[in-house]
């Protein structure tokens, strides 16, 4: 049991280093000056994170992704409100003909990238420390958990009004021509689809217009 704990946690927490040109902000966060701008527009979608503590940090390390959301292993056993999240990001894209720099790609796909990885912040803010390691177990052995992950940090974004920079990062990826095709295949097969997000979206409009109906009535009422 031990071992199986060890390695879900190896596998939820490996590829963490240290930051490059800090930002350090009043509510907790750890942002590389270049991506500043982008990175306080995605968290602007997730009032709920304000006080939680979450650093920005460049790694090359991942070498199947280009983000990934984990918390620390130093603060997964405190208590949730003092937990610290870290977004790792790949400083380049690889392309079959070389590497793009991240700072070459546009600020909305950008955005929209960074709201999925805060998306799976939610997702561990709503989890006890067992059942992220399990999550950690899961995703390793799952491609059915995966895909279900990684809807339900879209969801997440989309539910806090960022389905259109979703849209535009899922855009850019189906589109780049020299991305390779196996990440564009995975791309497709495990998150949402355009249709989807579009699908979330207009759900989500009719219950804010329903909601507006039914607070216009009661005004009537009264």
């Amino acid at each position: 049991m031990l071992r199986i704990i060890f390695i879900g946690l190896t596998l939820l927490l490996s590829g963490q280093l240290g930051a490059q040109e800090l930002f350090q902000d009043q509510q907790n966060k750890i942002i590389p000056s270049v991506i500043e701008e982008p990175v306080l527009q995605a968290l602007s979608h997730y009032p709920e994170l304000k006080e939680t503590s979450i650093h920005f940090v460049f790694t090359n390390k991942l070498e199947k992704s280009i983000m990934a959301a984990r918390p620390t292993i130093g603060s997964l056993f405190k208590k949730r409100r003092n937990r610290t999240y870290k977004v790792l990001i790949n400083p380049a894209f690889k392309l079959d003909y070389g590497k793009e720099s991240i700072h070459q790609i546009p600020d909305s796909v950008l955005v929209g990238w960074l709201g999925h990885e805060l998306g799976h912040i939610m997702d561990y803010e709503h989890k006890n420390t067992w059942e992220i390691i399990g999550m950690g177990i899961s995703y390793s052995l799952s491609r059915n958990y995966i895909r279900k992950a990684e809807r339900v940090a879209d969801a997440h974004a989309v539910n806090r009004g960022m389905g259109a920079y979703l849209l535009t990062k899922k855009g850019f990826i189906l589109d780049h021509s020299e991305l390779p095709q196996a990440y564009r295949d995975k791309i497709e097969a495990l998150y949402l689809s355009p249709e989807d997000i579009g699908k979330l979206v207009a759900d989500l409009e009719s219950e804010n217009t329903d909601e507006q109906t039914e607070l216009m009535d009661d005004g009537k009422a009264s």
